[in-house]
């Protein structure tokens, strides 16, 4: 075991989610006592076989005050902010309170507990979308900026690793459905990043002290179109479907009838998010100033997308 942050309580909010489960491991790999703040603690205890009994703690939180959240804190020498939804559910689950509002939060409580370090997890784009995620995203990294300067910021682009919820969910319908929809013909642009990439610039930010107050962009070695994404699922499970171009306004009036649902599967504010590219920007820190080599998907992604075609099989 790496002993970096060796007895360091580091508190993690959204670490029983796709990517916070593999910072959480990360960061105790690393020796690190790690606070997992959530709305279900059973839904953390997976979590504990990842370290040494007691390293894991899961906490309950109902994320309704900021004097909540500063109990939570208390006493951590890091905080990471994994929290974020795709689409809005209920009351407490809709992007003001969880990209805005509870990101300000984090980093009044962190100011004022003199917490050492904070590392907000955000998203690829969201300084030029004008989708309602994407603005929100953007009001939190700058509560954050405002209120704990020194708080270092990581942009992942689509991120993709055995659990994700993006290439499983197209690999599924390219495997039900005869033909798969190309929204805006296929040409928004992607660079998809491996979730074990994201997780360990968590950690090379927590060891560099140059990376506060600095905004990292994450990508893959790879720029695809959507277009180019379902080909290349197509090569990794050996199975081709027909690609029909979805014009913007009928995405838009499907969004739209999907709304009633109780799961929609596209929300007129996903279409919004498809119309703006998702690429690291040239002049951008990235994983490479991290020290980190960006993973490419032909060595990941079809170990999974396989598997989920042989056992449905």
């Amino acid at each position: 075991m790496n002993t970096d942050f060796k007895e360091k309580v580091i508190t993690v909010f959204g670490g029983t989610g796709f990517l916070g489960r593999y910072i959480v491991a990360e960061l105790v790999s690393c020796g690190a006592i790690v606070k997992v703040v959530t709305r279900r603690p059973a839904s953390a205890y997976f979590l504990r076989s990842y370290g040494l009994p007691g390293q894991i703690v899961p906490v309950y939180a109902s994320y309704t005050s900021a004097a909540e959240i500063e109990k939570m804190i208390k006493g951590s020498f890091a905080v990471i902010n994994c929290l974020g939804i795709l689409t809005e559910h209920g009351k407490r689950a809709n992007f003001h309170h969880l990209h805005t509002e509870l990101p300000e939060w984090i980093a009044n409580a962190c100011r004022m507990n003199n917490i050492q370090r904070l590392v907000h997890i955000s998203a690829l784009g969201v300084n030029h979308s004008k989708s309602a995620y994407a603005i929100t995203k953007l009001l939190g990294e700058q509560a954050i900026e405002k209120n704990f300067p020194s708080a270092t910021i990581l942009r992942p682009s689509v991120i993709f690793g055995p659990e994700d919820h993006f290439f499983n969910l197209f690999a599924g319908l390219s495997r039900r459905l005869p033909l798969l929809p190309l929204i805006g013909g296929g040409k928004t642009r992607f660079q998809p990043v491996y979730v074990l990439d994201v997780a360990k610039s968590v950690v090379h930010v927590l060891r560099d002290i140059q990376t506060c107050h600095r905004v990292y962009e994450l990508g893959g070695p790879e720029i695809l179109t959507f277009k180019e994404i379902y080909n290349r699922l197509f090569r990794y499970t050996g199975q081709t479907r027909a690609l029909i171009t979805i014009p913007w306004w009928i995405a838009r009036i499907q969004a739209f009838c999907m709304a009633f649902l109780p799961k929609p599967p596209l929300t007129n504010d996903q279409i919004t998010s498809l119309q703006s590219d998702n690429i690291v920007a040239q002049d951008a820190y990235g994983l490479r100033e991290l020290g980190i080599s960006p993973t490419p998907m032909d060595s990941i992604v079809p170990t999974y997308v396989n598997n989920l075609t042989s056992k449905k099989d």
